[in-house]
């Protein structure tokens, strides 16, 4: 079944905030009568990729018979959310604890949805919307919650990053907030999800489709008390510590522009980031590399560079089309593989401890080093995160793009073939023992994560790098494509008939 705002009677809540502030909405009264009952943090899904390692493995999800008895419901947007929503289980909301739905939209909306009826609870609306609205110039960045469940960090267009209240939606300004990450918006693009780890906001930027110059990948940290800058790593320039204008530097693109952004080691604390087509010298310039950086981007530690290096960067092989993804030993917590794809159609295994080189010395122009090399899922370009089960001893990784969707088991120091089919997906997720995958020509197919088997196949609209999230009982999962530069989208929850 499918409705929307219009025909729930929710149309006055989502017409009830101006153009360039934020207000909270009164309560539809379906909200109270069909939400769930809070889940607490534990129920959390707070950014993408469910943890600051993008693991995309939330520990509990739907259970086989309750994802066979699932309605679909679409709800209209104010906006395309080319990405996914995050979920957290109790907020505080005009005087009531409540579940609460948070997404970003293409032109840096960020509204807050009641998760049982899709009434928008509150929206904000950045100063620059009006001037961008419809235009070229826009994001695909997945907003993040902050731990004390009071604030969320989202980014919009104009290369601002805003602290936002989730009890109203509206914008902290002050010390440093919003804080920008570029000096240059018209070129370098937030595409990437934000994270947030040990007190800092991450932010990772690229550049626009066509790949125009100037720009520079580039990470930056924000204090997420004071939204001062902490650190910020140019993947170009990189001796240059600071947010610099992007003309200024001999080099451009490096685009950090995978679907996680920063992928964060939560023991170390160390940063992962993979880069796009731009020159790579070992010194300053790191192009198609996979970059480590120490906690809160203080500085490189070391690099991953594959040997034909060269021939991506003159061919658009554009290593950073897909994040790290981070793989533990079977049976240990501590990453010690680094699963890369890329918009060559292959994955690297990387060993962390003997494929990544140190910067000092002539180590710093290194090349090569992965343990295994395969073909992606139908050979072709990789867009997606991986996601990654690692319980029970074992370690899963599970890939998807256009050309179908595969799972690895990780032996022996190599990846193994566990199974595989032909249907494309973006981004999977893990949720309990079942992997959702959403396919961008239309349809959310449900699996049996260890096998394979298919579970259900659930309608959904055609999209683009959307990818759902399975949280308080329910699925949300967002469609549309950012590049088709509308002012409109739909969400669909999917709950129990």
């Amino acid at each position: 079944m499918l409705f929307s705002l219009a025909a729930l009677g929710l149309a006055a809540a989502v017409g009830a905030c101006g153009s360039t502030d934020s207000s909270a909405t009164a309560e539809h009264p379906l909200a109270a009568a069909s939400a769930p009952a809070p889940t607490g943090p534990g129920g959390d899904w707070s950014r993408f990729g469910f943890d600051a390692a993008r693991s995309n493995d939330a520990p509990h999800g739907l259970s086989k018979a309750v994802v066979g008895g699932l309605a679909a419901h679409r709800v209209e947007l104010p906006g395309t959310v080319d990405s996914s929503p995050i979920y957290l289980g109790s907020v505080r909301v005009a005087g009531r604890d409540r579940p609460l739905v948070v997404m970003t939209t293409t032109y840096g909306r960020t509204i807050a949805l009641d998760p049982a009826t899709g009434a928008i609870l509150w929206r904000f609306t950045p100063k620059s919307y009006e001037s961008l609205a419809g235009s070229p110039q826009i994001t695909t960045a997945t907003p993040v919650a902050d731990p004390d469940r009071k604030f969320v960090y989202a980014a919009s267009p104009d290369g601002r990053i805003h602290k936002l209240r989730l009890a109203d939606g509206s914008e902290v300004r002050s010390g440093g907030w919003p804080a920008s990450v570029t000096r240059d918006p018209t070129h370098e693009k937030i595409a990437a999800a934000l994270n947030l780890f040990r007190g800092n906001v991450l932010i990772t930027t690229g550049g626009y489709i066509g790949d125009a110059p100037p720009y520079q990948g580039k990470v930056v940290a924000i204090d997420r008390a004071t939204g001062h800058l902490v650190h910020v790593f140019n993947s170009l320039c990189s001796n240059r510590r600071k947010i610099i204008v992007p003309a200024s530097c001999p080099a451009s693109d490096s685009a950090i522009w995978g679907r996680g952004g920063a992928v964060v080691d939560r023991q170390s604390g160390r940063i992962y980031v993979a880069t796009g087509n731009a020159p790579f010298n070992g010194r300053t310039n790191w192009g198609d590399s996979v970059l480590e950086l120490s906690p809160g981007a203080a500085r490189l530690r070391r690099h991953f560079t594959p040997t034909n290096q060269e021939a991506l960067n003159r061919g658009d092989g554009d290593l950073a089309s897909a994040s790290p993804a981070l793989l533990p030993n079977p049976g240990t917590p501590a990453p010690r593989y680094i699963l890369q794809g890329g918009k060559d159609g292959k994955l690297r295994l990387l060993h962390i401890s003997t494929s990544l080189f140190g910067v000092e010395g002539t180590a710093g122009a290194h090349l090569g080093g992965q343990v295994q090399t395969l073909p992606t899922p139908g050979r072709t370009d990789m867009f997606t995160a991986p996601a990654v089960l690692s319980r029970r001893g074992s370690t899963l990784a599970f890939v998807a793009t256009d050309g179908g969707t595969a799972a690895y088991r990780l032996r022996g120091g190599r990846l193994h073939s566990a199974w595989r089919n032909g249907t494309a997906g973006t981004s999977p997720v893990i949720a309990g023992k079942l992997l959702w995958v959403y396919d961008p020509g239309g349809g959310l197919n449900v699996y049996a994560a260890r096998t394979g088997k298919l579970i259900k196949a659930l309608p959904a609209p055609p999209g683009h790098w959307n990818s759902p999230i399975v949280a308080g009982g329910r699925v949300y999962l967002p469609s549309g494509d950012a590049n088709d530069h509308e002012t409109t989208g739909a969400l669909t929850i999917y709950a129990p008939g």
